[in-house]
């Protein structure tokens, strides 16, 4: 396991400067990394060379060599000049936030879309600091997203110029583009199902997809359709959709999407666009919070502040404050005997069956209050709307009339305006 030295400047202008290094500790060993020590630097401005002072780079490469660290790791973005100022004065390899943060993507991601949507987001903010990190990238074996060869990154890096990288790019984002265009075509066909859509947001290691687990189980899915989950940051990237048949008739398709984070990189926001449209296109949104982190307000300003980068914070959105056993408040006390509701917001653990069930009633609720039942009748030839109705409406049943076929059904506001001119009023109705 590799040994990584923390280094964070401290301006005095951030509230939440400790939070944030704790955070790229973590996200170290969310890297297979070990934390060698930690060194915190308090000044008045940054240093243009090297970050941080001369004096202070001295601490660090003394320090390096003490505890046999094998990276240095910053906690904030550097630029080109001071990854090779600083690579060239400690003697190891240097990696900022950004870069770690991209590098656990990129051995997180399984599928050829994750891929692609890290490999485009790395090199994109690598190529104009290839001079100065190919040390740091040797660190790295191919992981198979790459799409260059079977040979380390870092020895790829080292060997491509930057023409062949901007040719790679290229034929990523055509890759990307495509993926859009599927994905797209995939909303289509779930928008006309007139199923309401809700998707999981939320800070990586909110419990998101083991949310979605005991949904799925109490419907009664069986275990092949839940999605993988772990007590890690970003444990899943990859957008993952399931149908919850909460009860007779009435069903939502839920989302789980990859975890934000404090400054997540925007090229990875741009670069899995394509899989958080999910999030763009949801008519209800849960933003999990893990109630138990005594920085879950941070938290949710991160989440608002990427849904607002994603343009959909017009969205309905209800909070799901998770792992209320975890915390120690009056409010988590009694949410641990019975969720606790509050106008937009619910309290609560994944693992109480009972408080599962509890969310599922909220998220029904939310999405067909805007539902209102309708009786339409429709002439025997046109028996493809009345599949239609069956298909995508809720709560349907039918009556043979000598007329036509009469259809009870709640629906949404698309189908009732789809089927204005057979909507109909009877006596005792």
């Amino acid at each position: 396991m590799e040994k990584a030295l923390i280094v964070a400047l401290d301006l005095g202008n951030d509230e939440d400067f400790y939070y944030d290094l704790e955070e790229l500790c973590e996200l170290a060993k969310a890297c297979d990394m070990e934390v060698a020590g930690r060194i915190v630097q308090r000044a008045d401005s940054m240093n243009k060379a090297l970050f941080i002072g001369t004096g202070k780079v001295l601490e660090v490469k003394d320090l390096a060599r003490t505890e046999g660290a094998d990276i240095v790791i910053f906690n904030d973005s550097l630029s080109p000049m001071q990854v090779r100022n600083l690579q060239t004065e400690i003697g190891l390899p240097i990696l900022d936030r950004t870069t770690l943060i991209l590098d656990i993507f990129s051995k997180r991601a399984k599928t050829r879309e994750a891929k692609v949507q890290v490999e485009t987001a790395r090199l994109q903010y690598l190529l104009p600091r290839l001079a100065g990190m190919h040390v740091a990238l040797s660190r790295q074996g191919g992981s198979g997203g790459s799409g260059f060869s079977n040979k380390g990154a870092g020895e790829q890096k080292k060997e491509l110029d930057r023409r062949h990288i901007e040719q790679r790019l290229h034929q990523l984002r055509k890759e990307l583009e495509e993926v859009a265009h599927d994905k797209q075509i995939q909303r289509k066909k779930r928008d006309s199902s007139g199923i309401p859509r809700v998707a999981l947001v939320g800070y990586t290691n909110a419990g998101k997809s083991t949310l979605m687990n005991r949904m799925l189980k109490a419907c009664g899915n069986d275990t092949e359709k839940q999605v993988f989950e772990k007590d890690m940051l970003f444990a899943t990237l990859e957008t993952t959709v399931r149908k919850i048949e909460a009860e007779k008739n009435k069903c939502f398709l839920l989302s789980d999407t990859v975890g934000f984070i404090h400054k997540l990189p925007h090229g990875l926001v741009k670069a899995f666009r394509s899989t958080l449209e999910e999030v763009k296109e949801a008519d209800l949104l849960l933003v999990v919070v893990d109630y138990s982190d005594e920085h879950y307000k941070t938290q949710i300003q991160v989440v608002k502040d990427t849904i607002k980068e994603l343009e959909a914070l017009d969205r309905d959105i209800l909070y799901v404050f998770n792992k209320v056993d975890k915390a120690d408040t009056e409010l988590s006390e009694k949410a641990k005997m019975t969720p606790v509701i509050r106008d937009d917001s619910i309290y609560l653990s994944a693992y109480e069956e009972s408080h599962i069930e509890a969310l599922i009633q909220f998220i029904l609720q939310k999405v067909y209050e805007e539902y209102k039942k309708a009786t339409f009748l429709f002439p025997y030839d046109k028996s493809n709307l009345v599949h239609y109705l069956k298909e995508n409406a809720q709560e349907v049943t039918l009556e043979y009339l000598t007329e036509g076929t009469k259809v009870t059904a709640l629906c949404g506001q698309k189908e009732l305006s789809k089927f204005e001119q057979y909507q109909v009023a009877f006596l005792g109705e």
